[in-house]
């Protein structure tokens, strides 16, 4: 468990943020500038915070009233950036070997080989950094870190510099990480489908101060409101079962309160939980079930709330969905002026099956 509650004046940025994490990933979320890696930096104590505390697992690290700073190497925090920042001039076993340096002798240490099974990197204990690829290079720092045994993993955009395929690679390894290894792990990103995947909560930063915290399902969607995010930024999760396999079509039915999700090819083995990103930009709003449409996906929900300003295009609708979890949806103005949407009304979202990313839906936190 770890404890923040931190407070930094940079020039005319102020921080002052406060959250607790657990077992599992917490996300720290929200876009370019909002202060998470600022906060990832105070934990890991390459800075020093002008007020506050952060404990872990009981463990006083900072404490500005107590006049305690551990300093950054006795923290046991494992860091992993978006650049992997690998020593050019070791091979890839020396710089994994590099993190025991870090790990005090009375820690139970993380065994090497499999750390090198998990991570798929066997293969490259010979080779230098130059020979690697951005994904083998990021597996590797993941290695480095794990293997200084830290008491919490820290994340700061470790997939920001590798295209898709590449993060496609590395997100089940960290979600093995997340599963097996149980220690805390905080983890920067601005990436939706990123944090859908992985995060069990969320802690929406904006202009250096936490606007919303909670599970991915509560948070992201109708909780990103008024964090200046794009349009095309806005998505919502929602948590299903994988119900079944439509084998003629290569469809894969995920079943929820509100309706049936429908996503194209195989998301994975029947009858677990699964996560799916639905964009606010993919959704269409009715008053009345759809028919003779090619949309397969129809959720039923309430409108919880209408953002709207007086002189723009756009609407944004809050839905909550029957049974449990949330969308928003985005519409233009004379759009919803025309079905008379108000709070409180019911409504269908109406999602195409081709708008819906099968590659990051994710079985939910076990």
């Amino acid at each position: 468990m770890i404890r923040v509650d931190v407070a930094l004046k940079l020039g005319d940025f102020d921080l002052d943020v406060d959250f607790e994490n657990g077992a599992g990933i917490t996300a720290l979320f929200g876009r370019s500038g909002s202060g998470k890696s600022m906060t990832i930096n105070l934990i890991a104590g390459l800075r020093r915070p002008d007020r506050g505390c952060i404990v872990l697992d009981g463990r006083v690290l900072v404490d500005t009233e107590a006049n305690i700073f551990v300093p950054a190497y006795r923290r046991r925090v494992g860091l992993v950036f978006q650049d992997a920042q690998l020593f050019p001039h070791l091979s890839v076993r020396q710089n994994l070997l590099f993190g025991r340096w870090f790990a005090p002798k009375a820690a139970a240490n993380i065994p090497f080989g499999p750390v090198v099974e998990t991570l798929g990197i066997g293969h490259l204990l010979e080779r230098k950094p130059a020979r690697l690829s951005g994904g083998e290079k990021q597996r590797v720092a993941m290695g480095r870190a794990l293997l200084a045994s830290p008491e919490i993993l820290l994340m700061d955009e470790p997939l920001a510099s590798l295209d898709t395929e590449r993060k496609l690679e590395i997100l089940p390894l960290i979600e093995s990480l997340r599963d097996n290894l149980r220690i805390p792990i905080v983890y920067v990103s601005h990436a939706v489908d990123e944090v859908a995947r992985l995060a069990s909560r969320v802690v929406v930063l904006d202009n250096g101060h936490v606007v919303a915290a909670g599970t991915v399902e509560d948070v992201l969607g109708p909780g990103l409101s008024g964090t200046g995010l794009s349009r095309f930024a806005r998505s919502s999760v929602v948590a299903g079962r994988l119900a079944a396999v439509d084998a003629a079509y290569d469809l894969t039915e995920i079943s929820h309160p509100a309706g049936t999700i429908w996503l194209t090819g195989r998301a994975g083995p029947i009858g677990r939980e699964a996560r799916v990103v639905i964009r606010a930009t993919d959704i269409t709003l009715a008053k009345t079930p759809a028919q003779n449409l090619s949309v397969r996906t129809t959720l039923a929900g309430t409108v919880a709330g209408i953002e709207a300003e007086d002189d723009g295009p756009l609407a944004g609708v809050s839905i909550d969905l029957d049974g449990h979890g949330h969308l928003f949806a985005l519409a233009t103005r004379k759009a919803i002026d025309e079905l008379a949407l108000r709070p409180g009304d019911r409504v269908y979202a109406l999602v195409k099956s081709v708008a819906l990313d099968e590659r990051a839906v994710a079985a939910a936190e076990a």
